[in-house]
């Protein structure tokens, strides 16, 4: 990450002053490396060595613009799961050919607006049930257009202890992709249907893996059925194998590998069973922007106890609400620190009424810093947020060559409390 401290202790972001940025933009904040983002797209590109690929850039992690954009421009597709979503990629400048939409429950006018899209809708439609496959071809046939589709098959792996429960999603009781026992009724139902065409089969096994194994466990159900079902004589159109995403970054904890290394990993797999014409389809999110955002508050004020320093900042669990939701750590550093300065543990907390909107323990100055950073916040924080406690969205800072580019406001206050008060009139 492009986050240093200068000579006089004070962080700066892609060569950008943090504590100008908190001087011109309200509180909290969030700010994106531009370049930092770019450079990971890159370097994931270049671990294919040329082997046809998508990357196919979750905009769940994060959608704004300048984000989606800058991914685009370094060669990178969308992964998406609404039509709101795919609007940003399009807007965005991104092919269709490009964009697959996932999710287990897309509604008419989202599958009508993905089979629309450019000049051959867009690159798959990731089916997470047998009976989704009737309604796709519906809405194909209703648009006089042969839809794209892809199988996202649950690989039924146990993932107890690779990652949280919450974002774990290819075991046998979750609600994601079709069960093996089904995935050949599924096949057989899209390849007799005159209305679709059967482009890829691929999987999602969960996100923040920190170890290939639980990764490639679920690329290997995939691969292998490919292999058989080619076999057979099936899966004549298959364009593409998808071995997912989710590839794990390091909060502070650790992570011995990085997402090349998964797709170098996965591309032995996939080669090792003769499946090297397939392009291989992957759907990176956090690995390519959470360690390039961080989340800046201002100090409200700090609370010393008798066995405990708490640390009141203007940021709360409805800003970043992984540690709440996942009991994700985090860290956090003051903006300004003296070089040398004596640390001590701190419980960082916000202002929201909850006794889970808490940040944790970090060090910090023995005296309160005036503002901090969270530090690996540019996946799931802004999208992520709400306006609970009548609390407004964040605002956003973009900065690329040394430089902020960019900025998107937070909503005042007065908004938000004439639009609820009249609500129901």
């Amino acid at each position: 990450m492009s986050l240093i401290r200068d000579a006089h202790g004070t962080l700066c972001l892609g060569g950008v002053d943090l504590t100008a940025v908190l001087r011109e933009a309200a509180s909290p904040t969030y700010a994106y490396d531009l370049d930092a983002m770019a450079g990971e797209a890159r370097s994931l590109e270049a671990a294919f060595e040329g082997a046809p690929h998508l990357v196919a850039y979750a905009v769940k992690a994060n959608t704004a613009g300048a984000v989606v954009r800058t991914l685009a421009a370094a060669g990178c597709g969308a992964d998406i799961v609404s039509r709101a979503e795919l609007r940003v990629a399009l807007a965005c400048g991104v092919d269709p050919d490009h964009i697959v939409f996932s999710g287990v429950a897309k509604e008419d006018v989202e599958i009508e607006e993905a089979v629309a899209a450019g000049d051959r809708g867009v690159a798959a439609i990731q089916l997470e049930s047998v009976e989704e496959v009737s309604r796709v071809a519906a809405r194909a046939r209703a648009l006089g257009r042969k839809a794209r589709v892809g199988v996202r098959i649950n690989p039924g792996i146990d993932l107890e202890g690779a990652t949280h429960a919450h974002i774990a999603t290819g075991h046998d009781t979750a609600k994601f992709g079709v069960a093996g026992a089904d995935v050949l009724r599924a096949v057989d139902l899209i390849e007799s249907s005159p209305d679709l065409v059967l482009a890829g089969l691929g999987c999602h096994a969960g996100s923040q893996f920190t170890t290939l194994e639980p990764y490639l466990a679920a690329a290997r159900v995939v691969f292998d059925l490919v292999r058989d079902l080619r076999a057979d004589g099936r899966l004549r159109s298959l364009s593409f194998v998808d071995s997912g995403g989710g590839f794990g970054v390091d909060y502070g904890g650790g992570c011995g590998v990085s997402p090349a290394d998964f797709v170098r990993a996965s591309r032995a797999e996939q080669r090792a069973r003769n499946l090297g014409d397939l392009q291989l389809t992957i759907e990176p999110g956090r690995s390519l922007v959470a360690p390039h955002g961080v989340l800046l508050a201002r100090v409200i004020q700090s609370k010393i106890g008798a066995t405990r320093r708490w640390l009141m900042i203007d940021a709360g669990m409805n800003d970043l609400i992984r540690p709440a939701l996942y009991q994700a750590h985090h860290p956090i550093v003051a903006v300004t620190q003296a070089p040398g300065e004596l640390l001590v543990p701190w419980r960082v907390v916000g202002p929201v009424c909850e006794s889970s909107d808490d940040f944790g323990a970090h060090d910090l100055g023995r005296d309160a810093p005036s503002a901090v950073a969270i530090l690996g916040a540019g996946a799931y924080g802004y999208t992520m947020a709400s306006v609970y406690n009548g609390r407004q969205l964040p605002a956003e800072v973009f900065v690329r060559a040394g430089k902020s580019v960019g900025k998107t406001a937070r909503r005042s206050v007065e908004s938000w409390v004439r639009e609820r008060s009249q609500a129901g009139l």
